[in-house]
């Protein structure tokens, strides 16, 4: 079956090859290759978090902030109890030089999670 630039002719498991292979991208420094595939696994299954977790993910890498930032946002309306989504968009805050957002995720993120990293962000002790 040829491959389309939508989601026709593409099926569930196209979508998780394809979502599998953003991860690579991802991981080879290739962020927009990322968002590409990935365009394509949200378009098909908008609701689909980790999806959108990674794309968020690739924004941020991409230095596309803004648009990191939306993801990031959307997939703490779907899961506000994400604490690597509340980390990782403080850090999207952090990089726009937004201090007072960024502060309050990275507080979030260390209340749902006390990783070493998260506290150290949220500097409790300041």
């Amino acid at each position: 079956m040829p491959e389309t630039s939508g989601s026709h002719g593409r099926t569930p498991e196209t979508h998780v090859i394809d979502f599998r292979a953003a991860e690579q991208l991802l991981a080879a420094r290739d962020p927009q290759g990322a968002v590409k595939l990935l365009d394509r696994v949200i378009e098909a299954h908008p609701e689909n978090t980790a999806a959108r977790l990674l794309r968020a993910r690739a924004f941020f890498a991409a230095a596309r902030l803004r648009s990191a930032e939306l993801e990031f946002s959307l997939v703490l309306e779907r899961e506000p109890d994400n604490a690597y989504a509340h980390f990782a968009l403080a850090r999207t805050y952090q990089r726009q030089g937004r201090a007072h957002p960024a502060q309050r995720h990275f507080r979030l993120a260390a209340a749902l999670d006390p990783k070493p990293e998260y506290l150290e962000a949220a500097r409790f002790d300041r």
